[in-house]
């Protein structure tokens, strides 16, 4: 891998966590098209480099959000912030069980497997399809709504189903509003991101790979940039509701997975 593999890979990163298109999808095609090494879940170095710097860019794009909540539970006065804290961890509880149990068992079963990947890039288009018959109701994500767009989330291990796509999508037919269905989406996947480095981590499976920092830096500034460019478009198209544009793209690229590749 050189510093032009890096960039690519860190741009397809920060573009495919944000945007609903599943960005593991986009990885099983790559490597079926490229059969490219640096593709490979193997190189867990330059994936974990390239999450983290996906989970920054979340962190830098909502961090009036995030400092808010962060004051807000040492205050008195914010119980709001407080509800809202229990909300992410009752939200991030399903996937945080599965990836920490199931998900080498998951990843066995669907790697490599491009016309699964392509049914599921169907599910993902599905769901961004239906968002235009929705008509959002509450400003308030309840508890209950918490637990189901958290599994949702879960779901989105298997690769073609979005992760963002799945729990903005099911924060909406929940009848949530379009903004806070955003903003929540992005702020339960930053533990999620950073509870998976430290599995690698600890597993100590990420030492085993051999990269130079230049390579690795550039994986990451790629990957940041277009991390906080992806994040803010994504808000904004939710806003304008415009998803279902993206719902033609998954259907393009699941039909082609499926009868074509």
């Amino acid at each position: 891998m050189d510093e032009f593999d890096a960039l690519i890979l860190g741009i397809i990163q920060g573009l495919t966590e944000f945007l609903p298109v599943s960005s593991s999808g986009h990885l099983e095609i790559g490597r079926k098209l490229l059969g490219a090494n640096q593709l490979s879940s193997d190189n867990l170095l330059m994936t974990t480099i390239l999450h983290l710097a996906t989970a920054l860019s979340t962190i830098v794009v909502f961090r009036k959000d995030i400092l808010e909540l962060f004051f807000g539970v040492f205050s008195k006065k914010s119980e709001n912030s407080k509800k809202y804290i229990i909300k992410i961890i009752i939200a991030i509880l399903p996937a945080g069980i599965i990836g920490f149990t199931l998900s080498d068992h998951i990843d066995l079963l669907f790697v490599g497997n491009i016309k699964i990947v392509g049914m599921m890039l169907l599910v993902t288009g599905l769901l961004l399809f239906l968002t235009k018959i929705i008509k959002p109701k509450r400003s308030q994500i309840s508890k209950t709504d918490a637990v189901i767009i958290g599994v949702s989330q879960a779901f989105a291990i298997i690769p073609g189903i979005s992760r963002s796509g799945a729990t903005i999508c099911t924060s909406l037919f929940l009848g949530n509003n379009k903004s806070d269905s955003a903003k929540f989406s992005f702020l339960i996947v930053i533990p999620v991101i950073f509870g998976a480095i430290l599995k690698d981590v600890f597993s100590g499976d990420i030492f085993s790979n051999q990269i130079d920092t230049s390579i690795l830096a550039t994986g990451f500034l790629s990957s940041f940039i277009f991390g906080v460019i992806a994040c803010q478009w994504m808000i904004k198209i939710v806003n304008d509701d415009s998803l279902i544009y993206f719902s033609f793209y998954c259907f393009i690229l699941g039909l082609t997975s499926i009868f074509i590749l």
